[in-house]
């Protein structure tokens, strides 16, 4: 063992590691424990009351009512398979128009023309097959009609029945959203609600979805595809479905002037059910990422399912 000087010229002893040990604790001084780490806690299962029994009403009234005066409409639309601007049909200059061609063989192919551009469309628009597996001259095809085969009659009949329903469900859907609150309490979106678009947009892109409170209630993006679809795209198509009929001509002549005639009428309409339609994939998509049954359940019976995750947390307590 050897030995150094300290500062004031002794020698010390080198102190060896096992000598070197922590002091000891006076046994009336208790030990400080650290609190336990948090612990995951179960999910917390809360319902809340998401819709009310006249929005499901209304919303499985149109979930009859929109498949049936789509395909009907298509329907119409083949009797004359093109579509035009102004009071007049310019059968020379259509914006859209779905035509045939025949071949050199004897046969016929489906065309399409958007604004004078033409594009073969053989076996979906123009000409397509029909249920004895030929090739037949129609717009749309026979599985996106109603009825199948081309009944410009029975497809009338069809459109116009569920037209009304649509409207008088459309009306008295209106008329509770603005005595109850529902249309600004729930649907229209606000300025505190637009400030957080950006973010809604790439959460919806990132498949991000809302969780507790957030889910209980409409987030920016269905706030404005709802409002637009219920209070301006149906609003739209039904004027305009009016601007369609002679009678409707007579009874509000106005109607020709706002829409710039029949034919043009006739093309917002056509436009606003592809808007519908946009709508309604788009809103079967999300409903089905975004919890099938949960979204599913709750236009039954109302009841919407949160489930709010947390951790257990320990109080640590002081003497």
């Amino acid at each position: 063992m050897s030995d150094s000087i300290d500062p004031g010229g002794e020698p010390v002893e080198d102190l060896k590691p096992e000598d070197m040990a922590p002091p000891a604790v006076s046994a009336d001084r208790p030990v400080m424990e650290s609190p336990p780490p948090a612990e995951p806690q179960a999910p917390t299962i809360r319902w809340v009351y998401r819709h009310a029994l006249p929005v499901r009403l209304a919303h499985w009234i149109n979930v009859l009512c929109l498949p049936i005066l789509i395909m009907s409409g298509l329907q119409i639309f083949n009797a004359h398979p093109a579509l035009y601007l102004g009071e007049r049909s310019d059968r020379d200059r259509p914006i859209l128009s779905l035509d045939t061609a025949f071949t050199d063989s004897g046969g016929i192919r489906g065309i399409t023309t958007v604004f004078g551009h033409s594009f073969d469309t053989t076996g979906w628009l123009g000409a397509s097959s029909d249920s004895d597996g030929r090739i037949h001259r129609r717009g749309f095809p026979a599985w996106a009609t109603l009825p199948s085969h081309q009944w410009l009659a029975m497809g009338r009949r069809w459109h116009f029945f569920f037209a009304w329903l649509f409207v008088i469900n459309g009306l008295l859907f209106g008329l509770y959203s603005f005595l109850s609150r529902h249309f600004d309490r729930d649907l229209v979106p606000f300025p505190k609600d637009l400030r957080g678009i950006g973010r809604a947009v790439r959460d919806h892109l990132l498949f991000r979805h809302p969780k507790g409170d957030e889910a209980a209630r409409y987030n920016v993006l269905q706030k404005i595809a709802y409002t637009g679809v219920v209070f301006v795209l149906g609003p739209l198509i039904i004027l305009t479905g009016m601007t369609m009929s002679p009678r409707m001509d007579a009874a509000f002549p106005w109607l020709l002037d706002l829409f710039g005639g029949r034919q043009s009428a006739r093309t917002i309409h056509f436009i606003v059910c592809f808007a519908f339609v946009g709508f309604i994939g788009v809103h079967l998509f999300m409903v089905a990422v975004s919890g099938l049954w949960n979204n599913f359940r709750s236009m039954v019976v109302g009841r919407y399912r949160i489930a709010e995750i947390g951790v257990a947390r320990h109080d640590q307590e002081t003497n």
